[in-house]
C-alpha cells in the first residue's frame, strides 16, 4: 500500500536567506525568501516558520508563522520574513507546501544555528545576489 503513494520531489525551489537594506533598521538585515528557480509558477505555496534551539544554554522556541502565496512566479524570489539577529543563534525551519501542476509538494528547509551569516553566502541562482540556501 505505501508502495502505491508517489511523493513528488522538489526541485529547484529554495529557502533562501538574504541581507538586504532596512530602512527601519538603517542596516543591513537578515530576510527569508522563497525562490523559484524552476520553468513553472508555484501556486498556493504555504510555509510555516519557527526557530528552536539553545541561547546561553537555555532551551528557546519562537511562536509559528505562516505565510501564503497565491502564486510565485518563474525565476523570482519572494521576500517571507524578517530574521532579528538573535533568531539566527538558532535553527531556524521553514516547513513548505505548494502546488505546481496538478501535484502538491512539501519539503522542510532547516538553517542550522549560526549557518546564516556573511561568511557562508554563496551566489544565489535567478536574484543573482549573495545569500545562504538550504538544500
Amino acid at each position: 500500500m505505501k508502495s502505491d503513494i508517489i511523493v513528488p520531489v522538489v526541485e529547484n525551489v529554495f529557502i533562501v536567506a538574504i541581507q538586504d537594506w532596512s530602512d527601519d533598521f538603517q542596516e543591513n538585515c537578515w530576510y527569508a525568501y522563497l525562490l523559484n528557480a524552476t520553468n513553472e509558477p508555484l501556486e498556493m505555496a504555504m510555509i510555516v516558520s519557527r526557530a528552536y534551539g539553545l541561547i546561553d544554554g537555555e532551551e528557546r522556541n519562537t511562536m509559528s508563522l505562516r505565510h501564503a502565496f497565491a502564486k510565485v512566479e518563474t525565476q523570482t524570489a519572494i521576500r517571507i520574513e524578517f530574521l532579528e539577529n538573535k533568531v539566527l543563534e538558532l535553527n531556524n525551519e521553514f516547513l513548505l507546501s505548494y502546488f505546481l501542476g496538478n501535484k502538491m509538494f512539501d519539503k522542510k528547509f532547516i538553517f542550522n544555528a549560526n549557518s546564516i551569516n556573511v561568511n557562508a553566502q554563496i551566489d544565489l541562482p535567478v536574484v543573482n545576489k549573495l545569500g545562504i540556501m538550504v538544500v
